[in-house]
């Protein structure tokens, strides 16, 4: 199920129980279109997560770390101005829309009281965020401004009046009864799941098909009413079940189960658990291919570049191979120039390496003596022996440079966004892509944030998702005894576990944690080392990230993300 008129509904009736008569203690913006309030209600502070994202918006209480800027945006500062302190009196959805609206009051420099309107709207690309003045209907600010010239139909900008997004006119699902909604379908037209979305407010082609899904193979006047009014029953009655569905690996979630949907089911106990690891990582990856567009396309590139350059030096590997082939020539024409007179072109010789006594044709340059055209097969032997050693040169590190974007390409698919900069930093450094002029001045050397978690048994263990932090992890962070994992010959994180003798649990937790950070994280049946820090070097002259070890043990884990995000810290 999309986010939906359902879901919305669903969403809301969640907030009210959890949030009302709350207040509104602290306001952050960590990203463009995503606000995190923090609300003390019924004795605990709950973390709101709202977000216009264009691809992932939605509303729901959130357990996650957001990194918040130093210095807030201006939509931030005017809602801690308008919000901070203020209790939220009401919550609601407009009818079936995909719009929920905050009651809040809260007082003015004066001590008067005021009140305002916070409309959020989960609508794709044009989802928004806008605080409102309730009583004279004003638009304040919105997390994104939409101007004359970008909608005909409304102006969504400070100053304006708030106009609510354009009505759906379709029919209200809750009072319909079995002839109404036949009124509204046309069986002899078929497609009868997108007549359901098109006619009925609130409904996801997921829940259509659902709907479908219940009323039989055959769906016809007397299958559908009672499919579709069950199901609104429940629906109407708050009876939730949330949960999600994979399927050949895509997720999909509901707040009913969808039947429909054959593959591995997870139930959660609340929308907002949910939405919160549905969305784990999603959203976050949006905004790194965001970010990071330009830097992905690159590495890319240069690991396409360096596997073509491979090919080329192979095939001239190939044809230096022939050396051999050149001297044996050289020597046969020198044991038989007696056989040779200047103009010939060819020479038919035996051919003494043949154990069999054959002979060998030998081409010969006609301008040249039958002395010259020897000592031309031996330069000849001699230029390609030498090339050899230079080709093979280049291919080695042709070969390494592969690695090396692969390991990056596949630390760009598990970046959050502050990890970016560190890997455009490294690349800058190694020479591959060239400073920005803003950047001259060299920053203050900070220490990289590791990722932090801990095993079920309490044991510490930390992560490096890109070079920077694994070098940094590895060889500064880590002390000689504690234990080091990797995946076995695998891109992927160094990954440290705070202990010299760690229990087989937190092993085999640590080392999933590695496997969900490696190129493997798709797959099943992970081989990850781990040994003493002490056995892990990294080569003089070495790529960052790139370390030899030996003393080993291998063990095999299956990438978990639901494990991975409970022992978080």
């Amino acid at each position: 199920m999309s986010f939906d008129g359902f879901m919305t509904r669903a969403m809301t009736h969640e907030l009210k129980t959890l949030l009302t008569s709350g207040r509104i203690s602290k306001i952050y913006q960590p990203y463009k279109t995503e606000l995190l309030f923090t609300i003390r209600a019924k004795g605990k502070n709950h973390q709101l997560l709202l977000s216009a994202n264009a691809n992932f918006a939605r509303l729901h209480v959130t357990k996650e770390k957001y990194d918040n800027p130093s210095t807030p945006p201006m939509f931030c500062m005017l809602l801690r101005k308008h919000l901070e302190g203020s209790i939220i009196e009401e919550i609601e959805q407009l009818d079936m829309e995909r719009v929920i609206v905050f009651h809040i009051k809260n007082k003015d420099e004066l001590g008067d009281e005021t009140f305002k309107l916070l409309y959020i709207e989960i609508m794709g690309r044009h989802s928004n965020i806008t605080l409102v003045d309730k009583q004279t209907g004003v638009i304040l600010d919105s997390i994104k401004h939409i101007s004359p010239t970008q909608s005909s139909y409304r102006t969504v900008m400070p100053g304006q009046l708030y106009k609510l997004p354009p009505e759906q006119n379709k029919a209200n699902p809750f009072k319909l009864d079995a002839d109404e909604l036949l009124k509204l379908i046309d069986f002899n037209a078929g497609k009868i799941d997108r007549q359901l979305v098109s006619q009925i407010a609130g409904l996801s082609p997921q829940l259509a098909s659902e709907i479908l899904f219940q009323a039989g193979s055959f769906v016809n006047r007397t299958t559908l009413p009672p499919a579709f009014l069950t199901i609104m029953d429940r629906l109407y009655k708050h009876d939730y079940q949330p949960e999600m569905v994979t399927v050949d690996g895509k997720e999909s979630y509901s707040i009913i189960p969808l039947e429909h949907l054959k593959g591995e089911r997870k139930l959660y106990q609340t929308v907002s658990e949910l939405l919160d690891r549905f969305y784990y990582g999603k959203a976050e990856r949006d905004r790194v291919k965001q970010q990071a567009h330009d830097l992905e396309r690159f590495l890319r590139n240069e690991w396409q570049k360096n596997n073509k350059k491979i090919k080329k030096l192979q095939q001239t590997l190939n044809q230096a191979e022939r050396a051999k082939e050149y001297q044996k020539l050289g020597e046969l024409l020198t044991a038989n120039l007696h056989m040779v007179k200047r103009g010939d072109k060819q020479v038919e010789v035996i051919d003494y390496y043949d154990l069999e006594g054959g002979t060998t044709i030998i081409t010969l340059d006609p301008q040249k003596s039958p002395s010259d055209n020897a000592q031309a097969y031996f330069k000849k032997y001699n230029k390609a022996k030498n090339s050899v050693a230079v080709v093979e040169e280049q291919i080695k590190k042709a070969e390494e440079e592969v690695i090396y974007f692969d390991q990056l390409i596949q630390q760009m698919e598990s970046a959050a966004p502050r990890d970016i900069e560190e890997i455009r930093e490294e690349l800058m450094e190694e020479g591959y892509i060239r400073r920005r002029v803003k950047q001259q001045k060299k920053k203050k050397e900070t220490k990289p944030q590791l990722e932090h978690y801990i095993s079920t048994n309490g044991i510490e263990f930390f992560v490096g998702k890109n070079n920077k932090q694994n070098d940094y992890v590895t060889n500064k962070f880590a002390r000689q005894d504690e234990i080091w994992l990797h995946t076995k010959d695998i891109p992927g994180s160094h990954v440290v576990i705070r202990s010299t003798e760690p229990d087989e649990e937190t092993l085999l937790e640590a080392a999933t944690v590695a496997a969900f950070y490696s190129k493997a994280k798709q797959s099943s049946s992970v081989p990850v080392d781990y040994t003493k820090i002490r056995h892990v070097k990294k080569p003089n002259g070495a790529k960052p990230g790139y370390v030899i070890y030996d003393n080993q043990t291998t063990i095999f884990v299956t990438p978990n993300e639901d494990m991975v995000r409970a022992l978080k810290k």
